[in-house]
Formats: C-alpha cells, sequence, structure tokens
C-alpha cells in the first residue's frame, strides 16, 4: 500500500479521532507497579510513551510524570512521580524480546534515563520507521491520520501531568497515545 507523504493540519483536523478502547490503570503504588510489570513482562510488543509537566519558563524542564505502557488491551499509567522507575520496570524497558514501540523515543527514553539509567533496548520509534513508507510527517498525530486514517487529539498535551488525579480526559489522551503506536506499527507491516 502506499501512503501519502504529507496530510495538511486542516486534514487531519476533519478526521475522526482514535480512541483506545481497552481498560486504563493508573499505577502509583509500588504494589500496583509490580503487578503491572509482571503483566506487560509477558507481553511480546507494547505501546510506549512519557508525558511531562510542561514549563513555560525558558531554560527550565520538569521530570517524566508518567510513563505509558500499553498491550492491545490494557494501558498501565504508570506515575513516576509517586513511584521510582524501580528493577522490574528497567527489565522491560532494557528487554530485547520485548518491543516498545512510540513516537520521538530517542527524546523519552533521554527523560527517563535522568531519573534512573537504564540501558534501552527492544524500542521502535514510528519517526524513523515511517520514512522507509514514504511519510515524510514526523509528528503521531500527522502519521496516524496517513496510516490510520483517524487523528490523535493533542487536546490535553500541555495539561500538568502531576496533578494530585488524571481527569478523564488525561487518561484517554495518555492511553491512546501509546496504545495507536503499536497500531499504527501492525498496520505498517500489513501493508508490505
Amino acid at each position: 500500500m502506499a501512503y501519502a507523504a504529507t496530510i495538511s493540519n486542516d486534514d487531519v483536523a476533519l478526521l475522526e479521532a482514535v480512541h483506545f478502547h481497552g481498560d486504563i490503570e493508573i499505577v502509583d503504588t509500588h504494589e500496583a507497579l509490580l503487578r503491572a510489570c509482571r503483566d506487560l513482562a509477558a507481553h511480546s510488543i507494547l505501546g510506549f510513551d512519557t508525558e511531562t509537566r510542561p514549563s513555560f519558563t525558558a531554560g527550565v524542564t520538569n521530570k517524566v510524570a508518567l510513563l505509558q505502557l500499553s498491550t492491545d488491551k490494557r494501558c498501565y499509567l504508570i506515575r513516576l512521580n509517586r513511584v521510582p522507575l524501580c528493577r522490574e520496570l528497567m527489565a522491560i524497558l532494557s528487554a530485547d524480546a520485548i518491543m516498545k514501540v512510540g513516537a520521538d523515543v530517542k527524546n523519552d527514553i533521554r527523560a527517563l534515563n535522568t531519573l534512573r539509567h537504564f540501558k534501552a533496548q527492544g524500542f521502535v520509534d514510528l519517526q524513523d520507521m515511517v520514512g522507509n513508507y514514504g511519510i515524510e510527517d514526523r509528528s503521531l498525530r500527522k502519521i496516524s491520520g496517513i496510516v490510520l486514517g483517524r487523528k490523535v487529539s493533542k487536546a490535553q498535551r500541555l495539561s500538568n501531568w502531576e496533578a494530585k488525579v488524571l481527569t478523564p480526559q488525561q487518561q484517554m489522551y495518555a492511553a491512546t497515545d501509546a496504545w495507536v503506536c503499536i497500531e499504527i506499527y501492525r498496520r505498517l507491516l500489513a501493508s508490505e
């Protein structure tokens, strides 16, 4: 299948939004994190993303607040501002046998490494991959529009990811951002 090289913002705006329809689990305790890691370690492919509370001050960068790891049916929203990057979680991020698919993976890994250093293995960056399919756009929103024909909403991107409680809108945004990466990856491979 041939994909369009680019898509305009206006054309993306006309597309229906894509949403994650599985279970979303907030992980903010050590016990919940260990349960999540046991489930995640049993999967061979995961959607991957991170969120950081935006800073509107020049030169000020906040630490990663949220790590999203998604299977087809469940997305774990790991609140790194409440639980640490534990050994079990680092084992998943370092496992070559577990594929983690995301967009702009290098920057996400760099940000996670400021919390605790680990050797990232098994990652696939859609931004690197789509060029092989003639796609020039690199934003997840536009890649989704081109490959899936549906848009990823970015309405919650600049919200407070360190908030005491994540809103349902934040949860859906975060889960969709991770899960949709698996969908895009599979669609690209199926089009070969």
